[in-house]
């Protein structure tokens, strides 16, 4: 019970990371289902494009209001995450992808992120609006052909949320920025919808593939969806970049985190047989590595 707990108000900060910087929300909830809420890596990663696509979806109401949701830029780029979300769900899927597999490339992309979010803050902060965000690490696009890097970019993103669940509204964000001439704040809103299109996709892919956990996964969407609205609300008078250094550090620790979880695992994991989606509906079932397990065995 207080494992369900402690995952739920985990979820409500998985909404207000979307509704403040747009991003965020599948690099937290795919390590609170694996190691709070005891759900095994592939359906944790399927369950988190659910719960992440609804509340970004919820989470474009308050952007639309604003008037910071640009939907022709939002169907070019997610038309292109939307073919590569399925296609690395479909990847995913395949034997030789083992769930430990997928968690470690989830930790080095954490922290390929986190690296990426750190450097850039520590920087001065450039004589630009107090709503931008500095974008000077990010690899200039040849603007001769920016449409073509938009959909190659939102093909490499897609494919990354499908595999690992990774590569949403932080890879998104930018992009919309330079390759798509998009003001910030409406960068964040758009970012939601395309997240909303994309976990659509991915999850297409992995359905008949895994075994969902469907009650865990409404659940952690309410849960999310009220830390969404909130976020949205308050992005108006906060600035992202005040708050990405910090997260870049947290990234980190769960990543690191992560890794030392599977360093084991990584040479011992036996090859996937049918019998995994049992075991895997049988840790969907199962309470927290973390939480009703050590109570009961403290008892």
């Amino acid at each position: 019970m207080i494992a369900w707990i402690f995952g739920h108000f985990l979820a409500i900060c998985i909404g207000i990371s979307l509704g403040l910087i747009g991003g965020g929300g599948s690099v937290l909830a795919v390590p609170i289902l694996v190691y709070v809420m005891g759900v095994t890596p592939k359906p944790a990663i399927a369950m988190t494009l659910f719960i992440v696509g609804s509340v970004s979806l919820i989470g474009v109401i308050p952007h639309w209001q604003q008037g910071n949701v640009n939907l022709k830029t939002a169907f070019m780029f997610g038309s292109a995450t939307m073919l590569g979300a399925y296609v690395g769900a479909k990847l995913a899927t395949l034997p030789f992808i083992t769930g430990t597999i997928q968690m470690i490339l989830f930790a080095l992309m954490m922290l390929l992120a986190a690296g990426f979010m750190i450097n850039k803050n520590a920087k001065p902060i450039p004589k630009v609006a107090a709503t931008d965000l500095d974008l000077s690490l990010y690899p200039k696009p040849i603007c001769k052909y920016c449409w073509l890097w938009m959909l190659s970019e939102g093909l490499g993103v897609g494919l990354l949320t499908g595999l690992v669940g990774v590569g949403g509204g932080f890879a998104i964000v930018p992009a919309l920025v330079l390759l798509g001439n998009t003001p910030m704040k409406q960068a964040i809103g758009t970012s939601l919808l395309i997240i909303a299109m994309n976990s659509v996709a991915g999850l297409l892919g992995y359905l008949g593939q895994v075994s969902l956990n469907w009650h865990l996964m409404a659940s952690f969407t309410i849960a999310a969806s009220i830390g969404t609205i909130t976020g949205a609300y308050f992005s108006q008078f906060v600035q992202p970049r005040q708050l990405q250094r910090g997260f870049g550090y947290l990234l980190i620790a769960v990543a690191s985190f992560i890794l030392f979880e599977n360093r084991s695992k990584f040479y011992s994991s036996p090859s996937p047989t049918a019998h995994n989606i049992q075991q895997e509906q049988h840790y969907q079932n199962s309470h927290s590595h973390f939480g009703y397990k050590k109570i009961r065995n403290s008892i």
